[in-house]
Order: C-alpha cells, then structure tokens, then sequence
C-alpha cells in the first residue's frame, strides 16, 4: 500500500530584492503577537508555533539570529490581525498595508487623514495616500479588460506601498507599456512602469519528486480533503498522475488555466496526504491554517526542483502574462524558482499560502515568482485544507 506523503514547504525571508541562497533551505513555522519592541523578543518564542527546521531556514536566509527570527514571526502573526480589522474598519479609506523591509514596523495607508489616528491606535504606522486600494484595484480590473492589447508587456499588479499600479515592460518596451496605460483610460499619474523579463511557468521537467503527469513533473501543494492542489498549468481534468515512484497517484478532477492557475488532484485509496510541507531533507513544516499575510511578510516555498526557498510577499492581486495567456489574481514574490517547482507549496509562519504558478529567473542568480493563492482554491472548488487542527477528524475523507 503506498502511504507517500505529499507535501509542500514554507519559510519566511529578508528585505524585498534581497537575492536568493543557492543552499537548498528547510524552514519554520509561528510566532504569538508583539506585546513591546519585535527585537527584544525572548530566543524561546522562536520555535513557539515553528517548526525547528523552519527557524534554521529563516536563519540562513534572512540573515536574522534566533531571537530575530522570534520576533519577526511573532510581529507578521499580529499584523495579519490588526490587517483584518484595519480593512474592516476603514472601508473606503484603506489604502493596503504592508510591512517594513526588516519586519519590524506595520504600515496602513490611508485616503482619508482623518483616519490616521485609528491606525496609529491599532499600532501601526499610517501613510497617508491619494488612493485607497479599492480605486487602484478598479484601475487595475480596467488593464485587465484591456488585457488583449498588452503587447510586450509582462503583467501589472497594485502595490500599495507606492499607491501606484504597476506595469511591468518588457526590456526596452517601456513605451509599449505606455501605451497599453493609456489604451486603458488610466492615468499616467496613478502608475509605475518598471521592467522585467517575460516569465515563464516551471512545469514539464524529467525526473525528479514530487508526481508526474506523464513525462511532466509538478511540485504537490497542500493537502485538502480527498487529495491535493497544484497548479493549473500542471495538467488539464481527467489526466492521470504517478507519484514519484511511478505508481499510479489521482487524476485532476478540476484544473483553470489561463485566467486562473490552480488545480484540484483526487487521490486514489493508496495514497494519504498529510498538512506537512517537506524540505527535502528529512524535515517537515506543519500546517495550522491559512491565514493571508500582508505585503512585505517573510515567506517560503517548497518545490521538487529546488527545494526550500524563502524571501518576502511583494504584492497581491497581480496579472501576469505568460504565453499561454493571461493569470489573474497571482501574488508577487522576490523568492526564485525553477521548472518542476509549479504547483508547490508556499508558507508563511504555519500558515498555507498558496501554489506556485511561475516566474522569470533562477535560484542561481534569483528571480521573481508568483503564486495563486491557496483560499481561492479551497473557495472556487469547495474543498477543505487540511490542517493539524482537523487532520483527526478529516482523516483521508473523500
């Protein structure tokens, strides 16, 4: 009976552009809320709610000591918090959040001034700005309509830190990308044009962990009621996947790409799934839930490919545009990937993330990657994650 684990893994990174480690990492899991300053934060916490092999990552990667690493995990778990109450609270005023590039500080912008104080209140920093981010997210949507005529352009996404949307040209097509702005009926002044290679999806690489479709590798996600997710791009309903020993594993009972890139794989009765992540190297990060973290939150990845690999949350909301067309919805990130990573797990804390989609670089000189998120899968297809919180009463139900 082949009782393999198929997992994904997560961990949690330094500042935005920081490059990559060619290291295969392992990784760690959460923190408790800041009651002072993040950086007095006792050397036990660091492993309250994470996994050791989760801290050693955040370690290596980040460059943080262990009391560092305590800190940071215990200051994203308490922004993901004050986050849901800020955006509930400020209506039309939010303008997005997103933490400091050492993970210290939270900031909160806000459209309205009036509201400054709420969020200083609540304990984090506010920005005043022009635009909430339900203007940048309609500006946004009117790309997406438009999305036929972006040619030479790679995607855009709103980022909130700058209150601007983002439109990434291809090298040397900034005027292209201009173009598409204005095709639009956006305003040069709410953008930011920047550039980036074209990026690809990591999928139909020989050999390897974690399950085949075919002769095509992909990377397991997390584990949810009577299987896995994955990504879209993977394979298309009814194909049938082998684990990495060969034998036969599940068939993709959903699958969206282009638009979307996620998937759903129903298991056969010889295969269990467990809320575990791995790394690759004997260890495993557990998952508690799936809790979104805010822009600039530290965050790892798990692939068959490269392993563990960890860096920070850029952007949420993103259009990208692959050859195959264009993916809503994707989170940006400054963590590297490469073909055969596709549909991999990403982490943050103990928390699920999402599925890697794809990207453009590598983990030698490092990239950027994207994910789709993990609560709009389990939403979109009904399904239930599993966690360590109900792995007793959910078991391998299908």
């Amino acid at each position: 009976m082949d009782r393999r684990r198929l997992t994904a893994i997560g961990v949690v990174v330094a500042a935005l552009g920081a490059a990559a480690a060619v290291a295969l990492p392992s990784f760690a899991g959460d923190g408790g809320a800041p009651t002072g300053t993040p950086s007095g934060a006792p050397t036990s916490e660091a492993v309250e709610g994470a996994d050791r092999e989760v801290v050693e990552a955040m370690r290596r990667d980040l460059g943080l000591d262990e009391s560092q690493v305590a800190a940071r995990l215990k200051t994203e778990r308490w922004a993901s918090g004050v986050v849901e109450q800020l955006r509930s609270e400020l209506g039309a005023a939010y303008g997005g959040s997103w933490l400091s590039a050492d993970g210290g500080e939270l900031n909160v912008a806000v459209a309205n001034q009036a509201q400054a104080q709420r969020v200083r209140a609540a304990g984090a920093v506010p920005k005043v700005v022009e635009r909430g981010v339900g203007q940048l997210d309609a500006l946004k949507t009117r790309m997406d309509r438009t999305a036929a005529r972006a040619q030479q352009v790679s995607g855009w996404y709103v980022d909130v830190s700058s209150n601007t949307v983002v439109v990434l040209a291809e090298p040397g097509a900034e005027a292209a990308g201009w173009r598409f702005v204005d095709r639009a009926g956006v305003s040069r002044q709410a953008v930011r044009m920047a550039t980036e290679e074209r990026p690809q999806l990591f999928a139909d690489v020989r050999g390897g962990e974690p399950f085949f479709i075919g002769n095509s590798r992909c990377s397991v996600g997390f584990a949810v009621v009577g299987g896995f997710v994955t990504a879209g791009h993977c394979g298309r309903v009814g194909d049938r996947t082998t684990g990495a020993d060969r034998l036969a594993q599940g068939v993709f009972r959903a699958s969206s790409f282009p638009g979307d890139d996620w998937a759903f794989v129903r298991v056969n009765n010889n295969t269990r799934v467990l809320p575990e992540v791995t790394d690759f190297q004997g260890g495993v990060a557990r998952v508690a839930g799936s809790q979104e973290v805010p822009v600039g939150s530290s965050i790892c990845r798990s692939g068959s490919t490269t392993g563990v690999r960890c860096g920070t949350v850029q952007a949420r909301n993103v259009t990208v545009r692959y050859p195959e067309g264009l993916v809503g919805g994707l989170v940006r990130t400054n963590v590297c990937a490469e073909p055969g990573d596709s549909g991999g797990s990403w982490i943050s804390r103990n928390q699920a993330q999402g599925v890697t989609s794809g990207g453009s670089g590598d983990c030698v000189r490092g990239g950027t990657t994207f994910y789709q998120p993990v609560n709009e899968i389990l939403r979109r297809n009904n399904l239930t994650l599993i966690t360590t919180q109900n792995v007793g009463t959910l078991g391998n139900r299908r």
